[in-house]
């Protein structure tokens, strides 16, 4: 799983999230974003109004909280959503966690010990790239 930090890089880069069954997020304020949750349809529900998407707590005991604000929340992408993410500039997974990609016409490489902060990192060049 990648990091609040780097979810926030990708989320300030530009990176969007749409909120669907099996998202992990945190709640992105100071004290609370240790907690990681995911949406499914049993706990933590999608309800999409005209003012926005909330996401709404149901049956949570350890929370005094009945839904809060997507834009109050941080995507926390799984590895396979920042594969998807990249696209054709995916390149490659090798061993140790080495992921390549084309980012503005070179093969790069991102090296870590978790896979999804591998791809995380190849994301955020890649996107960082594009506006550039």
């Amino acid at each position: 799983m990648i990091t609040v930090e780097l979810a926030r890089s990708l989320r300030d880069a530009g990176l969007r999230w749409h909120p669907a069954t099996g998202d992990r997020f945190v709640i992105d304020k100071p004290g609370v974003d240790d907690d990681v949750y995911t949406i499914s349809e049993m706990t933590v529900e999608r309800h999409d109004h005209p003012s926005g998407t909330v996401l709404g707590f149901n049956g949570t005991t350890e929370w005094a909280l009945d839904s809060v604000e997507a834009s109050e929340s941080l995507w926390l992408p799984r590895e396979d959503q920042l594969r998807h993410l990249l696209g054709p500039a995916f390149v490659s997974l090798t061993a140790g966690f080495v992921v390549t990609a084309t980012i503005d016409g070179a093969g790069r490489a991102f090296r870590h010990e978790d896979a999804a902060e591998a791809y995380g990192a190849a994301l955020l060049a890649y996107i960082t790239a594009a506006l550039d």
